[in-house]
């Protein structure tokens, strides 16, 4: 069974666009978790209405680890809530991570918005194609990440002490026990809300200081970047 894991905070709008993609697909032994961090608006009746498994969540890391604790695949699918998915999203990540016998897999992405700082250029440029040249000495993965669940377990989830990239982190330590992959058949694309409200420059800045951080000195667990959630829709 593949598990679809789904941290959430407040992504009622989101979620309505989502979980009908996923549903969509109809695909067989699939269940999705939504690990809420305590949503005041629709975010727990939509995934209700979707039949989604709910369970209590908490920052990205938090969230992700219990959702993983009532999942009950033997693969997981990792999702932020603000992403839209190229068509048959599930159906081709599956297939293509089964056939290639991956044991930790991530995903292209793309903005959903172009400006002259994102756009598929861009993303090409500085992401997309730097993971799948440095695969095998630096694995990178966000935002999607597919891995199975024996390999979640030995490197005990994701780090809820690293206060910014815990993903990529999560995909190193991962990598070191199977096989990574970058999943070529779909494609995320990411809101670019982050950068709109923080500033295009200010977040780009902020994760090249991040990776360079994590090259040089290890893993960001100190608050030195500022790097919050939820404030998307909280006003000045």
């Amino acid at each position: 069974m593949l598990s679809i894991i789904i941290p959430t905070l407040n992504e009622e709008k989101n979620l309505s666009f989502l979980l009908p993609a996923l549903r969509k697909e109809d695909a067989e032994k699939m269940e999705i978790v939504i690990a809420d961090a305590g949503s005041t608006d629709k975010t727990l009746e939509i995934a209700k209405n979707f039949n989604c498994v709910v369970t209590d969540g908490g920052l990205p890391a938090e969230g992700r680890n219990k959702g993983a604790l009532k999942a009950r695949g033997d693969i997981f699918l990792f999702l932020d809530a603000d992403l839209k998915l190229s068509e048959e999203f599930v159906k081709n990540s599956f297939e293509e991570f089964t056939n290639k016998k991956l044991d930790i897999a991530s995903f292209a992405i793309f903005p959903l918005k172009n400006s002259i700082y994102l756009n598929p250029l861009t993303m090409n440029l500085f992401y997309n194609f730097p993971q799948i040249l440095l695969s095998r000495i630096f694995p990178m993965g966000a935002m999607g990440i597919m891995v199975r669940k024996e390999v979640f377990e030995k490197v005990n989830g994701f780090d809820k002490t690293i206060r910014l990239a815990e993903d990529h982190c999560f995909v190193q330590d991962a990598a070191k026990l199977g096989k990574f992959g970058v999943i070529r058949s779909a494609k995320i694309f990411m809101p670019v809300r982050r950068f709109e409200r923080d500033g295009y420059w200010q977040t780009i800045f902020k994760y090249l200081l991040c990776g360079l951080h994590m090259i040089f000195i290890g893993p960001v667990r100190s608050d030195r970047f500022n790097y919050r959630f939820g404030h998307y829709n909280k006003k000045e």
